[in-house]
């Protein structure tokens, strides 16, 4: 049985680490501007209308109906470049089945049209905003770190989210169309 004092420190420590979440949660909150709603697993994605790399405007209301796997990257995102051939070969696997890839460019699109004449692929590519609110900030990359994935179900609800590459398995996890999250 624990003492009357070991009692009050552990409570003490019980406490203080509550409060250090609680603070860690808040200083993370404060790079959110003021007013800009964050996409949180659950949520409805925001109906954002971004550019192709023609220049045309795409909304992302335009994949509805089909699962899509949204993958942030940068040309100068070593990670995101190696993850790629893997996001291709899902692209290819499970296209057919409902299921799309999506890649918004988190970069300058002069760079990203460079990138891709030498490392092309066949999923769509769309350039997100760089300005706060970012466009992954918006998707709940409140840290704004990549690659940063979002899973949309086919009425386009957060499904999950990931930070850092995706690995062959959860691809397969995430789009097929049987999988249960």
């Amino acid at each position: 049985m624990l003492s009357r004092t070991n009692l009050v420190v552990l409570g003490l420590a019980v406490l203080a680490a509550a409060a250090g979440g609680w603070l860690q949660h808040q200083s993370r909150l404060a790079r959110v501007p003021v007013g800009v709603h964050v996409t949180n697993v659950g949520d409805l994605r925001p109906d954002l209308a971004l550019l192709d790399l023609d220049g045309k405007e795409r909304r992302l209301s335009e994949f509805h109906g089909k699962r899509v796997l949204i993958n942030f990257w940068a040309s100068w995102c070593g990670p995101c470049l190696s993850e790629m051939p893997a996001l291709q070969a899902a692209q290819h696997k499970f296209g057919d089945q409902g299921a799309i890839v999506l890649g918004i460019a988190m970069d300058e699109p002069s760079r990203v049209r460079v990138y891709l004449a030498s490392h092309p692929v066949d999923y769509p590519i769309l350039i997100g905003q760089l300005d706060s609110p970012s466009t992954s900030l918006r998707f709940g990359d409140i840290d704004e770190v990549l690659p940063f994935s979002v899973l949309l179900d086919e009425q386009g609800r957060v499904l999950a989210v990931q930070r850092g590459p995706l690995d062959r398995a959860q691809l397969t996890k995430w789009l097929s169309p049987t999988a249960a999250l």
